[in-house]
């Protein structure tokens, strides 16, 4: 039943069922979920630096201005969360993953990747994940800036898994030649996060 009248709401709204996940809810809104608090900075990102290392030829560390160098894509996409809700059509703008692989000199040996974010968070993926469609390093939602709730000044946006794969207040991304589990993924979340297989939790 809860299946069917999310279904009934998902085609109210003029959308194809079949882009809803199992299990969840269409909305409208954002809701604001994180582990520990939010992450504030200066105005200005005085300070504020992206990293990536690990698997590559060239580490970096790249200031706000710096990164703003970079060339930007803009990508619309469906984001659903873990905790149920879907949100259709989102726009998310920002730095493409080639952008930062061309810096860097990725290896072959970089089958991994760990986003580093604030407050230790971390969320695992695979590295060809980076190189899907839709993926990027976003700076802004839906034509605005980021804001602090949902990651300003930059979070990772990886398509086809569940939100918490997009780690929000972003500093670093570690490229390695194994996995490594990331915060949630060692409480007992699924590895993969495919919504549409509900790979929620790994038990």
């Amino acid at each position: 039943m809860f299946r069917s009248k999310a279904e009934k709401k998902v085609l109210e709204a003029g959308y194809e069922p079949s882009r809803l996940p199992p299990g969840q809810y269409l909305t409208d809104k954002w809701p604001v979920l994180h582990a520990g608090s939010v992450a504030t900075y200066p105005a200005d990102l005085a300070g504020w630096d992206f990293r990536v290392w690990g698997e590559v030829e060239s580490p970096i560390a790249l200031t706000w201005a710096q990164l703003n160098e970079l060339p930007t894509v803009e990508v619309t996409q469906d984001i659903h969360c873990v905790t149920r809700w879907s949100r259709f059509d989102v726009t998310f703008a920002g730095v493409p993953w080639s952008a930062i692989r061309e810096l860097v000199g990725q290896r072959p040996s970089a089958r991994f990747a760990i986003a580093h974010a604030e407050a230790g968070f971390t969320a695992n993926v695979p590295a060809e994940a980076l190189e899907q469609e839709g993926a990027l390093l976003a700076t802004h939602a839906d034509g605005e800036p980021l804001t602090a709730e949902h990651g300003r000044p930059l979070r990772l946006v990886v398509p086809g898994r569940y939100f918490w794969k997009s780690a929000k207040w972003l500093r670093g991304i570690e490229l390695r030649g194994d996995d490594q589990p990331g915060f949630w993924e060692r409480l007992g979340y699924h590895n993969d996060a495919d919504p549409f297989a509900e790979q929620r939790y790994a038990f």
